[in-house]
């Protein structure tokens, strides 16, 4: 299988997701703590279509969530990328993110999502980027703001108030 790099950090590399990625993404996204602010954590069949919603995003905007590779030892650790996302009617450009735990506070969310807000403003030129995630979600919300973004409204999504932040493409 050929590999497209989509974006190169000094670290990290994103790739798009793929089935095979089945096994290392359901570390995080079928994991309790890593979940502990989604609804449940996610089933094998769930992690299944939440790679191929993001294989159909891929071909529908030209991006989604990306795997988050690791360059020492090409190991996958979570991914991250630009989805579309509905904020209160808005639909809007979103960075999203989920690392496994064992790779937790050592500044690749930070990493990938710089790497992908650049990406975003440069490729497709979106005039904002947003991020959201429940209120409890004090660790993404730093990670958001790490990135320049700031606090833009509360609102009530899956029935659960949620926090959007926002940050502006000073070059566009």
């Amino acid at each position: 299988m050929k590999i497209l790099k989509i974006i190169e950090t000094n670290r990290l590399y994103l790739r798009e997701l793929v089935l095979e990625d089945i096994e290392e993404l359901s570390k995080v996204l079928s994991d309790p703590e890593s979940m502990q602010y989604y609804p449940y954590p996610f089933s094998k069949d769930e992690v299944e279509k939440w790679i191929q919603w993001n294989i159909d995003n891929y071909k529908k905007y030209s991006h989604g969530l990306w795997a988050v590779i690791l360059k020492d030892g090409e190991k996958f650790i979570g991914d991250c990328g630009i989805t579309m996302q509905i904020i209160e009617k808005e639909t809007v450009p979103e960075i999203g993110f989920h690392i496994i735990k064992d790779y937790w506070n050592k500044g690749y969310a930070t990493e990938a999502a710089i790497a992908c807000k650049d990406y975003a403003f440069k490729v497709f030129n979106y005039p904002k980027l947003f991020s959201y995630t429940t209120v409890k979600n004090i660790p993404s919300q730093k990670v958001a703001e790490k990135i320049g973004m700031q606090e833009y409204k509360i609102f009530e999504k899956n029935g659960e108030r949620q926090i959007a932040q926002v940050v502006v493409n000073i070059n566009g």
